[in-house]
């Protein structure tokens, strides 16, 4: 697949390793996908019509990872429009988290007391279908990043209750490094700020963002933590592996947030698979997000229940080191649900053993 992807941008070898060339060739047009993938049952009018809500954009290394040329791949389901993404039922919500209106700053969120997500970008490397901000995907950005850093530093400098802040978007990594430093140091600056996070999939498809120069740099502002997105084991290459290891030989410790998705990784072997390789590359399994009920993403929502029993299923056989923390991020909660804390398993479990209980009383 690399070789007809370079062919068909009549690109060298060698630009495949430059990561500004992997962002300014991403594919966005649905003949651009018919020629590479050899793909030629896709409805192009019905295509335009839903990317002219949800654009398509995949990195043609992202776009390389793809085994076959259906939608059950689990790469081309997360990176290819699917019509059902316009076919949205009622439930469906265009900001399911109410982020928009816990936007004491524009695009700065804050939800949690101690802690803020500053959305420096609406652009992302590849678009994830099942992207919970599908909303900003169309929205032309009317805010330089200039501005919309000072309003934020400004929030967070007289929010003293706020100690950590992460970097999100978007994707904040498509930044050039003089500019993602210029946003840590005005954070760093703020002596209550105690943390900084970046989020960021980079490293899952577009891992020659990591680079060595990048992570002097981020080592320079530490303590910092980086959380990225792996959903299936058919991410976790040599070059996501290199990338999340150049980002620990820096100091930085790497966490995974995978979002449960239907006809992805909701199968048993599927997600122990995902667990044992995050582990394998040292990446902790942090959480496991229940999948949103976004627009456009309701075909990728299993129930809880099947979620819950998945989780059973992984607690029973893998460590302690592989579990991730299956939760529900809903609006007006003051933390994200737990989802497996108390499932019937480990409720069985726990009646099996009131003896241990019972003494202490």
């Amino acid at each position: 697949m690399k070789k007809i992807i370079l062919s068909h941008l009549k690109a060298p070898a060698k630009d495949w390793q430059d990561w500004r060339w992997q962002l300014k060739n991403r594919i966005t047009r649905i003949e651009t996908l018919e020629y590479i993938c050899g793909k030629t049952d896709l409805n192009k009018e019905a295509f335009k019509s839903l990317t002219s809500i949800y654009p398509m954009a995949i990195t043609p290394y992202y776009l390389s990872l793809i085994q076959s040329n259906n939608i059950k791949d689990p790469v081309f389901a997360q990176c290819v429009p699917d019509l059902q993404e316009i076919s949205c039922p009622d439930t469906a919500v265009k900001d399911p988290l109410q982020e928009d209106s816990h936007m004491p700053v524009p695009k700065l969120v804050h939800r949690y007391p101690d802690r803020c997500l500053a959305i420096v970008t609406e652009t992302c490397a590849a678009y994830c279908r099942h992207c919970n901000r599908k909303r900003f995907w169309s929205q032309p950005n009317r805010i330089s990043l200039k501005t919309r850093l000072q309003k934020m530093i400004s929030y967070i400098a007289e929010s003293p209750q706020i100690r950590e802040v992460i970097i999100s978007g978007g994707d904040p990594l498509i930044f050039d490094d003089h500019i993602l430093e210029n946003i840590l140091s005005s954070l760093r600056a703020i002596r209550h700020i105690e943390v900084v996070r970046i989020g960021s999939r980079v490293p899952v498809v577009m891992p020659v963002r990591i680079t060595p120069k990048l992570c002097r740099m981020l080592k320079r502002y530490r303590p910092l933590w980086f959380n990225t997105q792996f959903n299936h084991p058919a991410e976790i290459t040599p070059e996501s592996t290199r990338a999340c290891n150049m980002l620990q030989e820096a100091g930085i410790p790497v966490s995974n947030q995978s979002v449960l998705l239907k006809g992805i990784n909701n199968y048993p072997e599927v997600m122990r698979g995902l667990l044992y390789g995050l582990q394998k590359i040292s990446v902790r399994p942090y959480y496991l997000f229940h999948c949103d009920p976004a627009e456009g993403c309701l075909h990728f929502r299993t129930g809880p229940k099947a979620g819950i029993d998945l989780m059973e299923e992984i607690w029973r056989h893998c460590s302690g080191l592989c579990l991730p923390q299956y939760v529900l991020d809903v609006p007006g909660s003051s933390a994200k649900l737990p989802l497996n804390v108390m499932s019937k398993a480990i409720k069985k479990d726990l009646k099996q053993h009131q003896y241990l209980f019972d003494k202490f009383k």
